[in-house]
């Protein structure tokens, strides 16, 4: 598996949105039903969308988030054998949660660190570790 990290905008097909979200300063991870490892919120975007909607929608559908503000912060791709996609990564402040709905995710939680037990382990220390750079260097 191959992941590459872009500028902001300079894909031009997303096929995903991930959601770096934090809330009071702790990332927030989303863990399926019946499964035991963590992810950041995130989908497909579905055809009518652009990335920013289903970052919002996404957001709400798996967090329970009701008051934030986001921003789009860079694209990335993966390839794994023949299989290659693209999304946009976007950066969530989280104020106000409400109830989880009933969809997919069993639950949230929050980690001042990235958990051990991921869904993508080979997608999201990268994800997270060039954030961290765009944010030293003042990008973000």
């Amino acid at each position: 598996m191959k992941v590459q990290l872009y500028n902001l905008k300079e894909l031009s097909l997303y096929k995903f949105v991930v959601i770096l979200a934090k809330h009071n300063g702790d990332w927030i991870f989303c863990r399926k039903k019946g499964s035991d490892t963590w992810e950041f919120p995130g989908g497909h975007i579905d055809g009518h969308e652009k990335p920013i909607d289903a970052a919002k929608r996404e957001l709400r559908e798996e967090t329970g988030a009701e008051e934030f503000s986001i921003k789009p912060v860079f694209d990335y791709s993966v390839a794994d054998g023949d299989s290659f996609s693209s999304g946009m990564v976007f950066y969530a402040d989280v104020s106000k949660l409400g109830k989880l709905p009933d969809f997919e995710m069993e639950k949230i939680a929050f980690f001042k660190e990235v958990p051990q037990k991921l869904t993508y382990p080979e997608i999201v220390p990268i994800l997270v570790e060039h954030f961290n750079k765009l944010k030293l260097t003042g990008k973000i």
